[in-house]
C-alpha cells in the first residue's frame, strides 16, 4: 500500500512539474502557426518549392552567365583598344616591347597558335546499366562528370607540357579555378552543362601520353567502360586558343585588425 501511494504521489509530482511544458508546447504551436500564416502570406497562395520557381532560379542563372560573357567581350574589345593605344608610343624600346609580348604570351593574354589535342568529356546516359560482368550497377554519381575528372584532363595536360590551355571557350591562366557544382561547371564567371570541351596547344604525342598515364585518368575510364561515361580524344594539327580577356587582379581575404 505505501508502495502505490508512493507512486500516486510521483505521478502528481511529475504532472505539476510538467504543467509549464505544457505551456511551452501551446506557445511552440502558436509560434508555428504564425510561421505558416506568414509564408502563406509572402507567396500569395503558391508553392514555395514549385517547378516554376525551380525553373525561374536556372533562367536566372543562365541570364547572369550570359551577362557574364557579353561584359567579358566588352571588356576584351576596351582592353584592345587601350593596348593599341599604348603601343603607339609608349616609350618603350624595342627589345622592351619584345619581352613584355614574350611575358604576355606565358600568362596566356595573347592568342596561342599551334598543333594540340582537344579531350571531350560527357555524361552517361541516365538509364545506363553496368556494361561489365561482375559491375555493380551504377549510382546517379557514377554517371556523370565530376570537377576531379575535369581537373585530371587539365593537369595531365599541363604535364605533358601543354602551352596553353582552353576548357570550352575560355583560357586558363595561372589564376584560373575548374569548379563543377552539381551537373554544371563554373569557370571565370560563367555556366557551362556538359559536354565539356578541354583543348591543349603543344606537342601531340607528349600531351597523348600525359592523358594516358594520369592515375586519375586511368581511374575515370574504368567508369568509361563499366557505364558508358563520353572520353574522346582528338589529335588537332591548328589549333587557336583565345587569349585570357578577363580580369587578372587577385582577389584575397585579409584578417580583420
Amino acid at each position: 500500500m505505501s508502495n502505490s501511494a508512493d507512486t500516486d504521489a510521483g505521478r502528481a509530482g511529475r504532472f505539476r512539474r510538467f504543467r509549464p511544458v505544457r505551456l511551452l508546447t501551446a506557445a511552440v504551436f502558436a509560434l508555428a502557426g504564425l510561421i505558416f500564416w506568414t509564408s502563406f502570406n509572402t507567396a500569395q497562395g503558391t508553392n514555395l518549392r514549385s517547378d516554376d520557381s525551380m525553373l525561374r532560379l536556372s533562367d536566372l542563372i543562365r541570364e547572369r552567365s550570359r551577362k557574364n560573357a557579353e561584359l567579358t567581350d566588352e571588356a576584351a574589345t576596351a582592353r584592345g583598344q587601350v593596348d593599341r593605344l599604348a603601343e603607339r608610343d609608349d616609350g618603350s624600346t624595342e627589345a622592351e616591347k619584345v619581352k613584355l609580348d614574350a611575358l604576355e604570351r606565358v600568362a596566356g593574354t595573347k592568342p596561342l597558335k599551334g598543333s594540340g589535342v582537344a579531350v571531350t568529356l560527357t555524361d552517361a546516359p541516365p538509364n545506363a546499366t553496368a556494361r561489365i560482368p561482375g559491375v555493380p550497377e551504377p549510382q546517379p554519381n557514377d554517371l556523370v562528370i565530376h570537377q576531379q575528372d575535369l581537373q585530371a584532363v587539365v593537369n595531365a595536360l599541363w604535364q605533358g607540357g601543354a602551352r596553353g590551355i582552353e576548357v570550352m571557350d575560355q583560357r586558363l591562366i595561372s589564376t584560373s579555378a575548374v569548379r563543377c557544382v552539381g551537373n554544371t561547371l563554373i569557370l571565370q564567371g560563367r555556366v557551362y552543362s556538359p559536354p565539356y570541351k578541354v583543348t591543349a596547344v603543344g606537342d601531340t604525342e607528349r600531351l597523348q601520353t600525359a592523358l594516358a598515364e594520369s592515375p586519375a585518368i586511368q581511374n575515370y575510364m574504368q567508369y568509361v567502360n563499366a557505364y558508358g561515361l563520353g572520353w574522346k580524344v582528338e589529335q588537332q594539327q591548328a589549333v587557336t586558343l583565345p587569349g585570357y580577356s578577363g580580369t587578372v587582379d587577385l582577389h584575397y581575404a585579409k584578417p580583420v585588425k
